[in-house]
């Protein structure tokens, strides 16, 4: 359980910030980054919730969940020691993945073919899950570039990927199935 009684603690004063195995790094770390970026993708599903009801938003709830495991699993590397510690780190697992590949699955039956891009927009939900979308891409490619790196659970690489596709396939869901996506129409605006 995990108590915050005081909130600031002037330990990252110099730049720095510990991960959850208290090695101490730069907060500009490339590792800080992703998580970051991750807790930012966290955020605008908070903001999404705002808009969704019913299954959608009990939804964008388990899946917010999973973007704090996520974190937790990114700000503590060093899997390999995972099974030598009394309480092994919270790591991304396989059937994370594959819940929201059902749920996707589940979603795009409802949904005609697209045989356009779709521009960001049509209802607020929508537009919402869009920003989500964005910033799940760009967390997934901060992950990635970490990985290149250091040690990082490909689950968690995999669960951001399979999130961006849900996020984009929620926004269709919430333009009324699709039926008020906002197409792209190339060289329109020219």
């Amino acid at each position: 359980m995990v108590v915050l009684s005081k909130i600031y603690t002037k330990t990252g004063d110099a730049g720095e910030t510990a991960l959850g195995n208290g090695v101490r790094v730069a907060k500009h770390s490339l590792r800080v980054s992703a998580y970051g970026t991750v807790d930012e993708t966290n955020a605008t599903v908070g903001l999404a919730r705002l808009h969704a009801s019913g299954e959608m938003d009990d939804a964008l709830k388990r899946i917010s969940n999973d973007l704090f495991d996520l974190g937790a699993d990114l700000c503590t590397p060093d899997r390999h020691l995972d099974a030598t510690r009394d309480h092994p780190a919270l790591r991304m697992i396989e059937a994370q993945v594959t819940r929201l590949e059902r749920e996707i699955d589940a979603m795009n039956d409802r949904l005609t073919p697209l045989r356009s891009f779709i521009l960001p927009g049509g209802s607020a939900l929508s537009a919402q899950l869009h920003l989500c979308r964005t910033v799940c891409r760009r967390a997934e490619r901060l992950v990635v570039e970490t990985a290149t790196m250091e040690d990082v659970n490909p689950e968690a690489v995999r669960y951001l990927n399979r999130l961006s596709d849900w996020f984009f396939v929620a926004g269709r869901i919430a333009n009324n199935d699709g039926k008020d996506d906002v197409l792209w129409v190339p060289g329109l605006t020219r």
